[in-house]
């Protein structure tokens, strides 16, 4: 029985050991390559003394090693946390100390970045590098080559130190304020978001499955996890130009991809030649992490016209909530779908009574996806996991639900539309950011006294981020300077498309800036 993430490897490779598994470049590896890859790595990361549950962060490219890294560490007892290779040395570091991580495998010229962002002392104990580990010779921890430790030849498999309820993995997504939060999930979330997922899409081991979305963003690696465990073939890739990935869905026949909004504007370009390419494979596509808007999904349609294209809402906390199957779209214009399976969506009021048909309320999750809360953050958890509003506890057994944080409505039908956050988080690009996150980034330039971010809508990255400012000491402020700080500080995704001066913001009557009016003068200054 399948009861770990791992497990899930064994099985494909004992049903099909020559099927392909993995494709990255020239790199084609079938199911007892890769179980083989994945089991010599397990075993050396337990001879360097990892124990269950210690944290392994992996912060790669897209490629075998991060592939193989994931599921090994599931196979050593560890816990994974793959990082956004898009972060900076800081913000990595963040998560180094947060976790208390152990072990990182990376690159040389990522750990040597990173090394003086890093707290001292630092929890490390190893890096281990997917190049050539001499580059780190002087660096207090110890440094080995991710191929010398993946022994030649048949290693048998590790005992299991942990069951399905343990913890598989740590990923960090952005609360309402401050630094990243790393949302706990276990093994039985993991393989249940995959075995959710598999029956609404229909995946199969025939399915070839093109990651484009960072591992280390749920929807990312559910792929990967879907294709593992249906014995499928996961082609992970890192992309510079839409043209990159239609060259790749024609030429390795892939049947399966899913995007952000962001992801399909580009793709639906002329440029990328979407339309025009040899796609009688592509069975689906998926959107999640923002609102699709109507043109761009009405192109994608047009350009894809014998490819199901499957709408989806989720959040890290739950992973994926809701679906809209493709013969609705044109019913249920603007719908994010109803519950997936084997998972039951609630409209709550403010009130904690439950909203009729056309109300607005919270989304509730309840289901086998609800993660295990925030790792070391007692009180953000109890926030967000509580229990169900319209059951005892002994009709529960004290089941815990996920409070979403969105607003929606649901209709007679049990589709949910969207309406908006309940707190200030922005979601752009496919990622939640944090307006303290992007204050911070912006404050730390020197040329502010004071900074505000806001998300208002975007057809394009779901929403867009701008940014209201202060002068530091009645200077001048040049807004492209502070666009160009926070390029050069955060990943892209955290840049403001904005950077609005201000005379003053404004308050509320408890001294906080006021992100209900700043939206209000962000929506009147778009065009």
């Amino acid at each position: 029985m399948d009861h770990l993430i791992h497990h899930m490897l064994r099985s494909s490779t004992e049903r099909a050991p020559g099927k392909e598994a993995l494709v990255h470049g020239s790199d084609r590896l079938d199911y007892a390559e890769l179980a083989r890859r994945c089991a010599g790595l397990a075993g050396s990361l337990r001879a360097l003394g990892l124990e269950r549950g210690d944290r392994v962060g992996i912060l790669l490219d897209p490629g075998v090693s991060q592939t193989v890294s994931i599921l090994a560490v599931s196979e050593a007892g560890g816990v994974f946390v793959p990082i956004n290779a898009a972060l900076f040395p800081d913000q990595v570091a963040h998560i180094v100390a947060d976790c208390d991580m152990r072990v990182l495998i990376t690159t040389s010229r990522r750990g040597a970045a990173l090394a003086p962002a890093l707290h001292q002392p630092t929890t490390l104990t190893s890096l281990i590098v997917d190049d050539d580990a001499e580059e780190l010779a002087d660096h207090d921890l110890a440094a080995h080559r991710i191929d010398d430790l993946i022994p030649d030849g048949a290693v048998a498999p590790l005992p299991d130190l942990c069951i399905g309820r343990d913890l598989a993995a740590l990923l960090y997504t952005s609360g309402s304020t401050g630094s990243p939060k790393g949302v706990m999930v276990s093994h039985a979330q993991v393989m249940a978001g995959a075995s959710i997922v598999s029956t609404y899409l229909g995946i199969t081991s025939e399915d070839r499955i093109l990651a484009v979305l960072p591992f280390s963003f749920d929807a990312g690696l559910n792929q990967l996890m879907t294709a593992i465990q249906r014995g499928g073939t996961i082609l992970p890739l890192g992309f510079t130009f839409a043209r990159e990935i239609v060259a790749a869905l024609e030429a390795e026949h892939i049947t399966g991809l899913a995007g952000v909004p962001t992801l399909w504007a580009l793709l639906t370009q002329p440029r990328a030649g979407l339309g025009k390419a040899d796609l009688t494979d592509l069975r689906y596509v998926t959107n999640t992490g923002g609102h699709l808007g109507g043109p761009v999904l009405a192109e994608l349609r047009r350009q894809l016209p014998s490819t199901d294209v499957v709408l989806m809402y989720g959040l890290t906390e739950a992973f994926r909530s809701t679906y809209l199957p493709p013969d609705e779209i044109d019913a249920r214009p603007g719908s994010m779908g109803r519950a997936i399976p084997n998972t039951e969506i609630l409209v709550v009021a403010p009130d904690g009574t439950q909203c009729r048909p056309g109300e607005i309320g919270e989304l509730v999750h309840r289901g086998p996806t609800v993660s295990l809360g925030y790792w070391g953050r007692p009180d953000l958890t109890a926030e967000r996991l509580r229990p169900h509003p319209f059951r005892s506890p002994t009709e529960s057994g004290h089941e815990l639900v996920c409070y979403s944080g969105d607003l929606v409505r649901m209709d007679e039908d049990g589709y949910l539309y969207f309406v908006g956050r309940a707190d200030s988080m922005i979601k752009t690009s496919g990622y939640r950011v944090s307006p303290t996150e992007v204050e911070e980034v912006a404050m730390s330039s020197g040329l502010l006294q004071g900074a505000a971010a806001v998300g208002i809508p975007d057809d394009i990255l779901g929403q867009s981020i701008v940014l209201f400012v202060l002068a530091d000491d009645d200077a001048a402020v040049d807004g492209a300077a502070v666009t160009a700080h926070c390029a050069g500080h955060a990943p892209p995704y955290m840049v403001p498309k904005q950077v609005v001066v201000m005379d003053e913001l404004p308050m509320t009557s408890t001294g906080k800036y006021d992100y209900n009016a700043l939206r209000s003068v962000a929506l009147e200054r778009t065009p």
